[in-house]
């Protein structure tokens, strides 16, 4: 049993894409404003992901511009298992055998995360990550708002209120927000995450830049 705890983002490191872009490309198929709409998701996105807005603001703008229903979720679940970033394919085996020291912390949704991460055998109770709110006729129309992950320093928020002991902490994302935990002093190590995607920003204040999960592995030997 490894003697680290490894907080690992979805988006971008888990998988390889940004899920809510993704969804967007279900949700908006025959919609008239379907590539102005995902390049908006997208800019959104990545502004958020470098650390330059607000991200309750971009969640709620993404939530509007995607014209999405419950209905969806099934659709982009599909789409989301073939795309498991490679290096954690590879490495299922250490995640099923540390499976109590592996968390989830995603400012994704649960609806579509935890049945991803399940197959790795991560704990549904060890995945973070917000919730929708549904309309009547399963359109999705907002979030919990009470949930941390929902707001600014959303990651921190949660870190804290795990209070995790006894072990070495590892932080694994590709987005600013996750480095804000280590940035707090909640973790002992932020690994800047560039299987899919490398962001300037972010890489300048990583402790260690890793291509790859395994990379991770070794560094922390």
């Amino acid at each position: 049993m490894t003697d680290t705890y490894f907080i690992i983002d979805f988006d971008s490191t888990f998988i390889q894409k940004e899920t809510l872009d993704i969804l967007g490309e279900i949700s908006l198929d025959n919609h008239p404003e379907k590539v102005v709409r995902l390049q908006q998701i997208a800019d959104i996105t990545n502004s958020g992901m470098n650390g330059d807005s607000s991200f309750r603001t971009s969640l709620e703008k993404r939530i509007a511009i995607l014209n999405a229903n419950k209905a969806h979720l099934e659709e982009l679940i599909l789409r989301l298992k073939p795309i498991v970033s490679d290096s954690f394919v590879r490495n299922k085996a250490f995640l099923k055998a540390n499976t109590e020291n592996i968390l989830i912390v995603s400012s994704g949704f649960k609806e579509f995360i935890t049945p991803v991460v399940v197959d790795y055998g991560i704990k549904p109770e060890n995945v973070y990550a917000n919730t929708f709110t549904f309309a009547s006729n399963g359109d999705i129309i907002g979030f919990d708002e009470e949930n941390p992950l929902s707001n600014d320093q959303g990651k921190v928020k949660l870190a804290k209120k795990l209070n995790l002991k006894g072990k070495k902490i590892a932080v694994i994302g590709d987005g600013f927000t996750d480095y804000e935990i280590r940035q707090a002093g909640l973790a002992d190590y932020f690994f800047a995450f560039t299987e899919n995607v490398s962001r300037e920003k972010v890489i300048k204040v990583a402790d260690v830049v890793a291509a790859s999960f395994d990379e991770v592995l070794n560094n922390l030997k």
